[in-house]
């Protein structure tokens, strides 16, 4: 019956049978939803997967293992009591009492505090005992931050880098990037560095020189953009958050609409694919300088901006209106 307990056991758990000498290593397996069972099972599973080619290269060591996966297959006759224990310093695993709310006699659970080591295993921020704060304030300005996190491609472990920014003559912004090593996947976002702007912003820039593209934006993730020459209007959380160029902004626009599969790709319509690609075409002719158009950043939140070239002084191409939000 004992076999039967329902075992949950996140990737950061630990879980040994010290009666054998036996350890799954954390984050060696992913998180589940098994039993006792189900776990040993898993283990002999993962031993004889390579018997064959050991018993070819070291038939010693294949006749330990064999030997071992044994005394593991033993374990689910119960001929003699065993421990099994799951050390999670996140705190997620759990093993079933059959006998809730009552007592079981069999099961120990034991809270202790994580060390630093494990508190930087799981990402988290270790706190030295004893350690006095840094009279002087941290000047994260200059610094980039990195923190562990799981890549959203392969789930491997990778870095994601934060760093704070300064936009001359606007706010403070948080640019966040992730690099995987595994897979070779590469992200980035940026967040606004403050709070809710009381008021919306609409900016809205005439385009008339080449110039123009070399213009530093950053769009929040709660802003439209809109090109009316093209009747063209991109929604909210479209393309995330960017600090870029106009250039950068527009060509990220032209790869969303060419990248799309319902547009452009296998399962688009013949009879809209013309449309998209004449309007590729003109919005390519913007992003060459060769034609003049307007472009509205519209940010209820108001936290996108959009370089002014003439600052401190008034751009005459540029038009900055701030109004009370709807919602």
């Amino acid at each position: 019956q004992d076999l039967n307990r329902e075992v949950v056991k996140t990737d950061c758990a630990t879980a040994r049978i010290p009666e054998l000498d036996f350890e799954i290593p954390a984050f060696s397996q992913k998180g589940v939803l098994t039993t006792i069972e189900g776990i040993i099972d898993r283990a002999v599973a993962g031993l004889e997967q390579d018997q064959p080619v050991r018993r070819a290269t070291d038939q010693e060591v294949a006749s330990k293992i064999d030997e071992f996966i044994g005394k593991l297959k033993e374990l689910k006759e119960v001929h003699s009591s065993f421990t099994f224990i799951i050390d999670d310093p996140s705190g997620n695993s759990f093993v079933e009492n059959p006998h809730a709310p009552q007592k079981d006699a069999a099961l120990v659970v034991t809270h202790y505090r994580r060390s630093p080591q494990q508190a930087a295993m799981l990402g988290l921020e270790g706190e030295e005992l004893g350690e006095k704060p840094d009279d002087a304030a941290e000047d994260l300005r200059n610094e980039v931050l990195q923190f562990n996190t799981n890549c959203p491609e392969c789930n491997a472990p990778a870095n994601t880098n934060m760093k704070l920014v300064q936009i001359p003559h606007f706010k403070e912004v948080i640019i966040m990037a992730t690099n995987c090593d595994s897979c070779g996947h590469r992200t980035n976002e940026v967040k606004s560095g403050g709070a809710i702007e009381p008021q919306g912003t609409r900016i809205t820039l005439r385009i008339t020189d080449p110039s123009d593209m070399i213009r530093g934006i950053l769009k929040s993730e709660t802003c439209r953009v809109e090109i009316p020459e093209l009747e063209f209007e991109l929604g909210m959380g479209a393309l995330g958050g960017k600090f870029t160029t106009l250039e950068g902004l527009l060509k990220d626009i032209r790869d969303l609409v060419e990248r799309n599969p319902f547009t452009l790709g296998d399962s688009s319509v013949p009879s809209r694919t013309g449309k998209l690609r004449e309007f590729i075409g003109k919005l390519q002719e913007i992003i060459e300088g060769k034609a003049n158009a307007h472009i509205i950043l519209d940010d209820p939140a108001g936290n996108s901006y959009l370089q002014n070239v003439y600052a401190p002084e008034e751009d005459p191409e540029l038009r900055v209106e701030r109004y009370e939000r709807s919602f």
